[in-house]
């Protein structure tokens, strides 16, 4: 590999981040990524331990957990150390590997929900063929292919980027940048701002609008048993009017869920999506120092608050959440079966058995 190695005609000091944009940065960095780290794992570990949870939804949203969970390590925590050292750390090989994982992370997440807002259209809107295409088995294929396609498609990464050194009075800084200027990177730019940006959010505005117009204004059978059930006789009509609207309140909440997922990506994206755009046009760039920091934190926000939605809006969630957090506590204060005494048997086979009160049983 080539590394760019320039010095500066004058000599002057390696400029440092003050002391405040390096508190700041830690504190949030550190905040965020430690809730949204421990939070993408629950999500991750209440969905394979609890069998009702195991719903092609949810399988989704563990592929979106897990992609969030990269996003925190491979791009936030390394935040922490490019801010108190001012230079890049980790060497070329961290460079193409770190950078690897942030945009397969990154374009994974946008695919999950992409994957989840076509699997509700279809599971509300066309309630029939979807017990036949909206299965648990289908979702893993359809996250399988996912991932496969945005490990191939982040690989062009290991080849645009290198190490490049800039020599100042008191030292060397490094960073992990691009290998030719930035002007030549506008159609990956903007091939990456198309594919998992503009049309994500093309198609989640469509479909749930859509679905909207399905639930809130013309509610119809979610599933072929309730249509079935609308055609018996009248004795069974009003259990079966409750069945449907019982159903149709779950896919309301879940949909309802969803739409706050995929309205808060759209938001904590826009920034960092609407300056990468912006500079790719202005000669010299938009660097503000304080800006970046907000296009990150927005970025790493996006990927921490989605268990907390969860646990807000499902109480499906919750109750897994509460639980998993119980279990080991649970464990530890189950009782231990201790063996009766030879003393306490025959004092027991010597008491008379107790009173049994007359049953009564309901008509109910």
């Amino acid at each position: 590999r080539a590394m760019e190695n320039t010095s500066l005609p004058s000599l002057m000091q390696m400029p440092q981040n003050s002391l405040q944009y390096q508190v700041v940065t830690i504190l949030l960095v550190l905040l965020i990524c430690g809730v949204g780290i421990a939070g993408n794992i629950m999500v991750v570990l209440v969905v394979l331990k609890t069998k009702h949870m195991r719903t092609p939804t949810n399988c989704y949203l563990v592929s979106l957990a897990i992609a969030d969970l990269i996003v925190l390590l491979a791009a936030g925590l390394p935040n922490i150390t490019e801010s108190v050292a001012a230079t890049w750390v980790y060497g070329y090989t961290g460079c193409l590997f770190i950078t690897y994982l942030q945009y397969l992370g990154i374009n994974a997440s946008s695919c999950s929900i992409t994957a989840f807002t076509i699997e509700r259209y279809i599971a509300i809107c066309h309630p029939i063929k979807a017990q036949f295409i909206c299965t648990v088995s289908r979702a893993k294929k359809i996250i399988a292919f996912v991932w496969a396609f945005t490990s191939v498609y982040c690989v062009m990464w290991f080849f645009l980027l290198d190490i490049k050194e800039v020599l100042y009075a008191d030292g060397v800084r490094v960073a992990c940048d691009y290998k030719v200027s930035r002007n030549h990177y506008l159609p990956i730019y903007f091939l990456d701002f198309t594919i998992y940006y503009v049309i994500p959010l093309f198609l989640a505005t469509v479909l749930y609008g859509l679905i909207a117009r399905i639930l809130f204004l013309n509610p119809i059978p979610t599933t072929p048993q309730d249509t079935e059930r609308m055609g018996n006789n009248s004795i069974h009509q009003g259990r079966s009017s409750n069945t449907i609207k019982m159903s149709c309140h779950r896919n309301k909440n879940v949909t309802k869920m969803l739409a706050v997922v995929v309205i808060l990506f759209a938001l904590l994206w826009m920034p960092y999506r609407t300056i990468v755009v912006v500079n790719s046009f202005m000669n010299p760039p938009y660097l503000n120092t304080w800006f970046l920091l907000f296009c990150r934190m927005s970025i790493y926000l996006n990927s921490a608050v989605n268990p907390v939605i969860y646990n807000l809006m499902s109480q499906k969630f919750r109750a897994a959440f509460k639980k998993l957090c119980k279990c080991k506590q649970t464990r530890a204060e189950k009782p231990t079966w201790k063996a009766p005494t030879v003393s306490e048997t025959i004092r027991n086979k010597d008491r008379p058995p107790p009173r049994t009160p007359p049953q009564y049983h309901s008509l109910d």
